[in-house]
């Protein structure tokens, strides 16, 4: 049996009035910095004291007094991957409808569940399971929209997980909004209440497309996420067909829309883009505005395969997202890394386009920028938040370790994970979660499942 990784440390000790202690210290493994110089350390450990990185240092001897101390035992030590779009209650639907082309998956498949199934206790537990698999899986930082999204932000809080909350914005009745003509403004109390509940939680609103969401709608909800600092979401170019319908109908291209709207900013998230072409990305590289690449959700529904190595030599910051539960049909990014860097290689015939490092890169700094986290999180510096992982490289599948990132990328898997830590608070303890209690959410969501499946809906 192998040891424990968490052992007590030495108690804290004083110099001079000042304490010279942290409250975790993580040792004895390979630091992935994910820094601008994309640092490795070989045999490093790393400080935590009230929530922040407070060293990142080389060598394995005697680090400063320390409250609990964490050997990684070989392993490696990463921050927290960052997942840029998701829709956390959507769990409740994973597996409902597959193996359908998006409109008819979401016309005729999951608007009509969420219109019927879709309540504030329901949102709670598919939030709590979805929270259970992100951070199980290594993602400690989420970027999400959806409907009750009060709901959505109280189960993340109570999970302690680091999230980008958005209230969804829809033109037509939705679940909590029953009329459309207050959407804004129902969006606009979420955010202004949740601005000041937690550190860990950032409300946004979500617009959810061009094509369900009328010009004044998308400058109303855009002009309101500017006026209260936050993050406006947004699926645009998501398929050939929406692409096609917005050149008749408006002339122009989803995302030229969007820009001739104004909506294009450092604080706007675009999510997916499959459908963009040279115009569209320019536009895009010229406004700052981030991009969410979700390559499961949009190969599973045949959507396509955004554009990834162009977005990027334009500067565009490029994150990388599961989508929702539905549509993937798992959170683990994981997989998510490494099907992006193998799709881009076959769809381009170059096995150079998205490297091991890149693809890494898009999960943890890059997906931080693209949401306008990049200060705070994404990287081991000191003076970010300590959002750390500790993957356990002491495996068959993981045996020998050559080089960190392409193992991350091709070998290693979500269940890797062995310990999770958000803003400097353990969250997962030698693969198991700490503060929620996982039996009984899944007893939860497969109660509610049942009434869905009762109700035949998809």
């Amino acid at each position: 049996m192998r040891k424990s990784w968490l052992t007590p440390g030495r108690s804290p000790t004083k110099s001079g009035g000042t304490e010279m202690a942290f409250d975790v210290v993580i040792r004895n493994g390979t630091l992935l910095t994910m820094d601008d110089g994309m640092r490795t350390i070989p045999s490093g450990w790393i400080g935590v004291r009230e929530g922040q990185i407070r060293a990142v240092e080389a060598g394995n001897g005697s680090p400063p007094s320390t409250k609990l101390t964490i050997d990684a035992d070989g392993g490696i030590i990463m921050p927290g991957l960052v997942n840029t779009h998701t829709h956390l209650p959507m769990t409740l639907f994973r597996g409902l409808a597959d193996d359908l082309p998006l409109s008819t998956w979401l016309n005729e498949h999951i608007f009509p569940a969420e219109a019927r199934f879709i309540e504030p206790q329901a949102v709670h537990w598919g939030t709590l399971l979805a929270c259970a698999e992100l951070l199980l899986s290594g993602t400690t930082c989420c970027c999400d929209g959806y409907f009750h999204e009060a709901a959505v932000a109280g189960a993340v809080a109570d999970a302690g997980l680091r999230a980008v909350l958005g209230q969804g914005v829809i033109d037509f009745p939705a679940p909590g909004v029953p009329d459309p003509a207050e959407n804004v403004a129902h969006a606009a109390e979420y955010v202004r209440h949740w601005q000041a509940q937690s550190p860990l939680i950032q409300p946004s609103i979500f617009c959810h497309a061009p094509y369900t969401c009328s010009d004044r709608t998308l400058t109303a909800a855009k002009a309101m996420a500017g006026e209260l600092g936050a993050l406006f979401q947004v699926h645009a170019a998501e398929t050939r067909f929406e692409r096609d319908q917005s050149i008749q109908d408006k002339g122009v291209s989803p995302v030229a829309h969007l820009d001739r709207l104004g909506i294009l900013d450092p604080k706007t998230l675009l999510a997916h883009c499959v459908w963009v072409d040279a115009a569209d990305m320019d536009a895009m590289a010229r406004s700052g505005c981030g991009v969410a690449h979700c390559p499961e959700s949009n190969m599973k529904l045949a959507s396509g395969i955004a554009p990834v190595a162009s977005l990027r030599e334009k500067g565009i910051p490029v994150g990388l997202g599961t989508d929702g539960s539905a549509s993937n049909n798992n959170l683990d990014l994981f997989a998510e890394m490494a099907t992006a860097a193998k799709l881009h290689k076959v769809a381009s015939g170059d096995p150079t386009a998205l490297n091991a490092a890149s693809a890494l890169r898009m999960a943890t700094i890059e997906g931080a920028r693209a949401i306008g986290m990049a200060e705070r999180i994404g990287s081991l510096e000191i003076g970010k938040q300590a959002d750390i992982i500790v993957v356990d490289t002491r495996a068959p599948h993981l045996t020998p370790l050559y080089h960190p990132d392409s193992h991350l990328i091709y070998a290693a898997a979500g269940a890797d994970v062995r310990h999770v830590l958000v803003d400097g608070t353990l969250r997962v303890r030698d693969r198991q979660l700490l503060g929620i209690d996982v039996e009984t959410i899944m007893d939860r969501v497969n109660a509610i499942a049942r009434k869905i499946q009762r109700g035949k809906v998809g």
